[in-house]
């Protein structure tokens, strides 16, 4: 019986399928110097807008051979928790508020949840 038995190949060990009639993408490598002086190669399509700058892998930012650094964006300034209270009330809402819970909680009415 087991000479009649079939045999096969591993299941997803290897690809049946062959590279005739693929016709791959047209590609072109960009070459980034990075700020610790090596060289990284991105194969980038030939379509793609190749970016001016790329994450470098060692940390810091790499630059396209022959491009200029772009100039840095101009972001907006981080809106803490109590800009955003401040836009909602003044100063002077605040600090009553804060009065009547002290009150509240001095008095016995408001209890401290335990964390």
């Amino acid at each position: 019986m087991a000479e009649r038995a079939l045999r096969g190949t591993r299941i997803g060990a290897n690809s049946m399928e062959t590279e005739e009639g693929v016709e791959f993408a047209p590609r072109v490598e960009a070459v980034y110097d990075c700020p610790d002086g090596r060289v990284i190669v991105i194969p980038f399509s030939a379509e793609a807008e190749i970016p001016p700058v790329w994450e470098a892998p060692g940390g810091g930012e790499a630059l396209l051979r022959n491009a200029t650094r772009p100039e840095p964006k101009s972001g907006k300034p981080v809106r803490t928790h109590w800009d955003m209270l401040l836009e909602r009330r003044t100063v002077a809402e605040l600090e009553d508020l804060l009065n009547e819970r002290l009150q509240l909680l001095r008095s016995g009415q408001l209890r401290r949840r335990s964390a």
